[in-house]
């Protein structure tokens, strides 16, 4: 039977395979050690980048993708409104296939959010298992040659921390080198993952987002990505570590520039930066600077110049006389 998994990762394995050697050979090329393991830590964060840069416009997509989510938020509401309180087996389906139809008319669905993360797993998981073999000293699928695996072997920080040892190797053997760099760099991912997360939900969410199962999901993530960062840490090379550690600061970055730029409109976010662009304009003059009470326009004057006639006098004789 052959292996599925194996296939399907095979694709994978070579592109990563690919920007890792040809990473460590431009190092090695301006003249760093190739067996050093700052040469490999920063070619994996060079794969980082790379990889997430080329992802950026599925995170545009990812943003259209909750534009289009906050627009059917009124009718998603409606439909857990118009179910609530119903238990029963043929309410909840009839909810469910109402809501996916509502996503799907508005072009999206509650799990574009995860999309990113969803694809970032099987690249994470292709290089753990590249690093894994290269650490046994066997060749990879494409670039990954016995001599470059027995470079990464032999490879270690300050010659006091092994790139191919885990967390657990730590305890086990007692190496205190290890142990801290492992816990330093676990606090540093669980710390940037979840203030990432948080600020998307605090600062860039609208009121009828918060009402819908997007955020509900971004809630349960905001403390299950930590959970699988620890369980990573503890079970995963060193190595593998600063690929979520530089992807976490990449994504840190990056939510920061879309949550200043490109905030969600109605969102805490989209108010600061009417206010900030408002204050730039008044700086530069483009708009008049408000006071505490508008100035009264005045109305006009209408000044009569035409001479009026005096009016002549009748007396009562004149009047009597003037029936005859």
């Amino acid at each position: 039977m052959p292996d599925i998994v194996g296939l399907l990762m095979w694709p994978i394995k070579w592109v990563l395979e690919a920007i890792l050697a040809g990473a460590h050979w431009v190092l090695e090329s301006l003249g760093m050690d190739p067996f050093s393991g700052l040469v490999w830590v920063l070619s994996i964060a060079s794969l980082t980048l790379v990889v997430r840069t080329a992802m950026i416009p599925l995170t545009v997509r990812q943003i259209h993708s909750s534009r289009k989510a906050l627009e059917v938020a009124p009718e998603i509401k409606k439909i857990q409104d118009k179910y609530r309180g119903k238990k029963d087996q043929f309410s909840r389906e009839a909810m469910q296939r109402e809501t996916m139809e509502a996503y799907r008319k508005a072009g999206t669905n509650p799990f574009a959010s995860c999309l990113p993360l969803l694809i970032q797993m099987p690249i994470f998981f292709g290089l753990v298992t590249v690093l894994t073999e290269a650490n046994r000293g066997n060749a990879g699928v494409g670039f990954m040659v016995t001599s470059l695996a027995d470079q990464f072997r032999a490879a270690s920080l300050f010659d006091l921390v092994p790139l191919n040892m885990t967390m657990q190797h730590g305890f086990e053997q007692g190496n205190v080198p290890v142990i801290i760099t492992a816990v330093l760099m676990t606090l540093i991912m669980c710390a940037t993952q979840f203030y990432t997360q948080l600020q998307i939900m605090s600062k860039n969410q609208t009121p009828q987002m918060k009402e819908s199962p997007m955020y509900k999901q971004q809630r349960i993530l905001l403390y299950i990505i930590p959970v699988f960062l620890l369980i990573s840490a503890w079970a995963f090379p060193l190595a593998t570590m600063f690929y979520w550690l530089v992807s976490n600061l990449f994504t840190l970055v990056q939510q920061l520039i879309i949550i200043n730029r490109l905030p969600n409109p109605g969102s805490d976010a989209a108010l600061a930066r009417e206010a900030r662009l408002a204050r730039k304009r008044q700086r530069m003059g483009l708009e008049p600077e408000e006071t505490d009470a508008p100035a009264e326009e005045s109305a006009p004057v209408i000044v009569n110049t035409q001479r009026q006639q005096p009016k002549r006098k009748t007396t009562k004789s004149q009047r009597e006389g003037g029936g005859k």
